[in-house]
């Protein structure tokens, strides 16, 4: 019963997440933190799933280093594109 709580958990968590991304937001904070929690359930997943099949738990950490990398990555464009144009938004810089 425990086992079937914490994957529902992890469906909603990515569900939502991926519902938050796909929507039109405007500001590139709210896709990234999207994106940061899309992160969050897969990692809750691959917990879920590495302690189930009793497995080491190495794997998650390099999972956390990925993710911390990329979380990175996301914040300085975020800070360069407000340098830049002033704002997050979508609509104040072109792509071409």
């Amino acid at each position: 019963m425990m086992i079937l709580n914490m994957w529902i958990i992890f469906i909603l968590m990515f569900i939502v997440g991926n519902l938050i991304f796909i929507s039109k937001h405007k500001h590139l904070l709210i896709v990234l933190l999207s994106l940061e929690f899309i992160v969050l359930s897969i990692f809750f997943f691959m917990l879920i799933y590495l302690s189930f099949i009793d497995y080491d738990m190495y794997m998650l950490m390099v999972f956390l280093v990925f993710s911390v990398c990329e979380g990175a990555l996301g914040l300085s464009i975020l800070v360069s594109m407000i340098r830049t144009h002033g704002n997050d938004y979508f609509q104040s810089f072109n792509l071409l």
